[in-house]
Parts: structure tokens; C-alpha cells; sequence
């Protein structure tokens, strides 16, 4: 059960997440670049960036990425990958606004199809990829428009949930969203998959950002900077080990993420209507941060399906961003971890992420005292 859970859940997620990023995510930053660029100034060598921002973000293509993503992750055989692209791009088109899951979904039953049948014939240059196709377009056309509606129904459920009810859904979905970034689960796809957007999506980005800046600044005092950078722009899920082992360290991130998810959609009304996977990005790369600023000029198609529309950002706009972005989740997080180490919650060591790395130096300092002791005898 353990080999299916992670091949189907953790890899091939995860495998999504990559093609997300590496198609829409930086097509829309792309995109959005050149439209900055081509309002600042009229050369129309800026406009190769919007129509290279359009190409990656174009609905076959994102669909493709996706698909190859997944079969990558689940190491499946050359012949099966490449015919993925196809499964993945009918699938993304024909699911809508709920696409991602689709694809999610089918690339995975046509993958394990294709599987089956590769190197069993003298002729599997034709029957792997004939029968991976046929087994992603036949779901395709049975269930990918469901399975999308489906999505799309889940992600405008929370999107109207969390405006019917912004403060109790700020601290859900902040919090929710943020322990998934943690775990070795894909948190950017299953934003993805729901077209998570609006204030639910600036929720998710606060709780994301909770995580990694908070286990960033806490762990300062035993990571120093290499843990800040692997962490506030890597991901918080290298704790993992760590947190197995005194799973009370995660508590300050989680407490930062449930202050600064409704303050995030009470107090500042930050919405992310940029492309949904950033929803699930946090500070990874700064991924979460462009996407609000895309969406803020240009929102994505899962947030029009929402009802977002472009604005131009205020004062406000950018001190919210920043504040739950940055500021308020190191000082929450700081100040959380602080407490729970002086009454011994935290002990020194527990944040560090390479214990075993502390022990041997250690030891070979004690060692080098030792031969020097001796040496003087």
C-alpha cells in the first residue's frame, strides 16, 4: 500500500507540479514580463516575450508538460513518456478549468496501461505508445469533462467559502494548505488541481509562506544561512525528518499560519489570482509572490472562472504582500519557537538539518584535541 501511495500520490504529483511549473508557471511569468516591458517602453522586441509567455501557457502544451511530468516521476519506459504528451494534452483541454486533475488522474491509468504492454511484443515501438494513447483518449472522452467540472465545483466552493466567510476559511485554509507544503505531498498540485485562486488562494499563500519562512527564521539559530536560503526559498519539507522526531517543532509555523491566513484575507483582502500552482508555491522561488503580482495585472483563467478582475495595486496591495509574506510569519514563528524552547518543547538541535553532520564534526574536533594532548605529553 505504502509503494502505491507514494508512486500514485507523492511521485506522480509531484512529477505534475513540475510540468506545471516548467509550462504555465513560467509562461505566465514570461508573459507578464513582456507586458510590463511593452508598457514601459514601445520597442516591440518586448512583444517576443508575451508571445513566448503564450506558447507555454497555451492549454496542449500545459496539458503535455503535466503528463510527462507524471510519467517521469513514476519512471515509466521512454515510448510510454513520449505518448503521454498527447494523453496529457486531450485531457487538460477536455477537463477545463479542472484540467490538472484530469490529467492527473487519466496520465496515471494510460501510464500503468502502457506499462503493462511495453517490451512484451517484437512490435512495441507500435503497441506501447498505441495502446497508452488509446487508454488516455477513451478516458478522456468518458470522464476527463467530469472530473474537471468536479475540480472546478471544489475550487469555487472554496473560493466562495472563504469570501462568505473570510476569517474562519483564512485560518482553514492557511493552515491546511501549509501542512501539506511540509509533508511530502505536492501542495502546488493540488492548488492546481482545484484552481485554487482568489482569497482562498492568497490563504494558501500565506500558509505556504508560514511554513517556509517560519521554519527558515526559527531554525536560524542552527541552520545559520544556508538553512534560511534551503528553506525560505527552498521548502520547509526538509524538516520532515525532524519534525518525525518532535513533531512540536511544528507547531510555531502552524501558529504563524493560522494568525496570518485571516489577517490575510480580512484585514488585507490579498487574493492570488495568478496561475493556481503558485497558490501552493509560498516563498519557493518567490513563486507565490509573482503569482499575486500576475494576477494583480493579469488574472489567470481559473481565476476568471472566479470572478477576478485586473487592478492596479495600492500602498496596501504591496505592504500586505510583504507583511504576510515575510515579515509577520519570521517574527510569529520566532517568537512562537522562542517560547517553546524556553519551557523545553524545542531542545537545542531539534531544528538542525544536518544533525548527523554536527555530531561527526564534534567528534573529530574532540578528536584533534585529544592527538594534540597528546602530542604534548
Amino acid at each position: 500500500m505504502n509503494k502505491y501511495i507514494k508512486r500514485y500520490c507523492l511521485d506522480a504529483m509531484s512529477g505534475m507540479a513540475q510540468g506545471l511549473f516548467a509550462s504555465l508557471l513560467i509562461g505566465t511569468i514570461i508573459k507578464t514580463l513582456g507586458q510590463q516591458l511593452l508598457r514601459l517602453n514601445v520597442n516591440p522586441v518586448f512583444q517576443f516575450f508575451v508571445d513566448a509567455g503564450n506558447f507555454a501557457t497555451e492549454g496542449h502544451v500545459v496539458g503535455a508538460a503535466m503528463a510527462i511530468g507524471i510519467g517521469f516521476a513514476m519512471q515509466v519506459h521512454p515510448l510510454v513518456l513520449f505518448s503521454l504528451a498527447a494523453v496529457g494534452a486531450a485531457a487538460n483541454v477536455t477537463g477545463g478549468a479542472g484540467g490538472p486533475l484530469a490529467v492527473l488522474i487519466i496520465a496515471i491509468i494510460a501510464a500503468e496501461a502502457g506499462r503493462l504492454v511495453s517490451k512484451k511484443t517484437k512490435v512495441d515501438i507500435i503497441v506501447t505508445p498505441l495502446v497508452t494513447i488509446l487508454v488516455g483518449a477513451l478516458l478522456t472522452v468518458l470522464t476527463a469533462k467530469y472530473i474537471g467540472v468536479a475540480a472546478s465545483s471544489v475550487g469555487k466552493f472554496l473560493v466562495w467559502t472563504t469570501k462568505l466567510h473570510p476569517f474562519v476559511m483564512g485560518i482553514l485554509v492557511s493552515v491546511v494548505v501549509g501542512i501539506v507544503l511540509t509533508l511530502p505531498i505536492s501542495s502546488a498540485a493540488i492548488c492546481a488541481a482545484f484552481g485554487l485562486t482568489g482569497l482562498a488562494g492568497g490563504a494558501a499563500v500565506a500558509g505556504c509562506c508560514a511554513q517556509m519562512v517560519g521554519f527558515a527564521i526559527m531554525s536560524f539559530k542552527e541552520n545559520r544561512w544556508s538553512g534560511l536560503l534551503s528553506q525560505g526559498l527552498g521548502t520547509s519539507m526538509l524538516q520532515m525528518p525532524n519534525i518525525v522526531k518532535n513533531p512540536k517543532i511544528w507547531l510555531p509555523p502552524i501558529l504563524a499560519s493560522a494568525i496570518t491566513g485571516p489577517l490575510a484575507t480580512c484585514l488585507f483582502k490579498m487574493e492570488m489570482n495568478g496561475a493556481a500552482v503558485s497558490s501552493g508555491m509560498g516563498t519557493c522561488g518567490l513563486v507565490g509572490q509573482i503569482g499575486v503580482i500576475t494576477g494583480w495585472f493579469e488574472p489567470s483563467e481559473a481565476a476568471l472562472v472566479h470572478g477576478a478582475s485586473a487592478i492596479t495595486p495600492g500602498f496596501l496591495d504591496w505592504f500586505g504582500l510583504v507583511m504576510i509574506c515575510f515579515v509577520l510569519p519570521g517574527l510569529l514563528s520566532w517568537a512562537f519557537g522562542l517560547l517553546f524552547r524556553k519551557i523545553g518543547w524545542i531542545k537545542e538541535g531539534d531544528l538542525s538539518l544536518e544533525p548527523a553532520a554536527g555530531v561527526s564534526a564534534k567528534k573529530v574536533e574532540e578528536e584533534n584535541q585529544n592527538s594534540e594532548v597528546e602530542d604534548k605529553e
